[in-house]
């Protein structure tokens, strides 16, 4: 697949003006990595599989960053993706689900899973979920000692060790896939969108078409990849991000508030971008350009969106301009509400 035509679909929210001027500034935006020419279709249909035995992993705590996390990634019989809290006993897992998305944070941006009580949450679960849609991973259950998991140095790439370290073993069930009816989209009153286009069924793969534009060192950033599980590790081991500006912040007003004075933020596991440059080293850099951010964003962000969709996994090409947690999750929710997902048909035959 070499072109993303039309990055636009029925509007589902949003202002259409909006939509149209931020295609023409996505148009203007040049390709700064276009990684096409390796994808593959998938090969269906296909059993599921789950991890062959536990891994476990720890790391500082997001919010508690003083305190150390452990993950305990195990196989599991369920369908999907869970987690269960070792800390709360009696308490039911929480299945990776758009239903169970408490909330996308305000401060710190982050998706929050939560099911029954409202002790029984996990915060920051984008860069666990995320996972499910690159490595090939149907059905998993990760045990945590708390609602805060760990922040890794580099990304998500511990994770992305700890499950090529379980191995696979198949389940006795066909894997789901789904794409979208049509092509559809979300807008915000940014100027952002996000666009997800139905699958090819005669050649189906995911593949993202991903645009990011901060007032920072950051910059204009664009890359367009095919997932796959070597092309996903890649981007899952870059950093979130944030300003230097918002860092100030937090060591000094944010002192008042517990859940700023205690994050497990540091110059190892977060990229800090001043206005004109990097406050520490970025990493991804493809001719002489990091791309930290934007890998970060589209691994690791976007996918645990689509990592939300509990009736399969999402082929189809999506296409992001400035988007971010709150209006990713909303299109997940709009999906669902408007029916606007269907099984991916069979490919025609020759």
């Amino acid at each position: 697949m070499n072109s993303f035509q039309p990055v636009l679909g029925r509007i589902l929210d949003g202002s259409e003006t909006l939509a149209r001027e931020a295609a023409r500034r996505l148009a203007d935006q040049p390709v700064d990595w276009n990684r096409m020419d390796e994808a593959v279709p998938l090969a269906l249909p296909r059993r599921q599989n789950t991890i062959d035995h536990a891994e476990t992993v720890q790391g500082r705590g997001t919010f508690f960053g003083r305190s150390v996390r452990t993950l305990t990634l195990c196989p599991t019989d369920m369908e999907g993706w869970w987690f269960e809290r070792t800390d709360l006993p009696g308490s039911l897992p929480v299945r990776c689900s758009v239903r169970n998305v408490w909330t996308t944070g305000s401060v710190v941006s982050n998706i929050v899973l939560r099911s029954g009580s409202p002790h029984n949450y996990i915060r920051m679960a984008e860069h666990m979920i995320a996972l499910r849609m690159g490595l090939g991973v149907d059905n998993l259950l990760i045990r945590l000692d708390s609602g805060d998991p760990p922040l890794f140095a580099h990304g998500s790439g511990d994770l992305v060790d700890a499950l090529n370290r379980a191995g696979r073993r198949s389940v006795d069930r066909l894997a789901p896939y789904v794409t979208v009816r049509e092509p559809v989209t979300i807008v915000s009153p940014r100027g952002g969108f996000l666009t997800l286009l139905p699958a090819d069924p005669a050649a189906p793969q995911l593949a993202l078409d991903v645009a990011i534009d901060f007032p920072t060192a950051i910059g204009r950033q664009r890359i367009r990849f095919p997932v796959s599980p070597e092309i996903f590790a890649y981007g899952a081991s870059a950093r979130t991000n944030t300003s230097a500006s918002k860092i100030l912040w937090c060591k000094t007003i944010g002192l008042l508030f517990s859940d700023i004075r205690n994050l497990g933020y540091s110059f190892e596991n977060l990229l800090v971008a001043g206005r004109r440059r990097y406050w520490n080293e970025a990493t991804h850099v493809h001719e002489g350009k990091s791309l930290e951010a934007c890998w970060h964003r589209a691994v690791l962000d976007l996918l645990a969106a689509i990592a939300l969709i509990d009736d399969g996994l999402f082929v189809g090409t999506i296409v992001s301009y400035k988007s971010g947690h709150g209006l990713d999750v909303e299109l997940m929710r709009l999906l669902y509400r408007h029916s606007l997902l269907a099984p991916l048909p069979p490919a025609p035959r020759r």
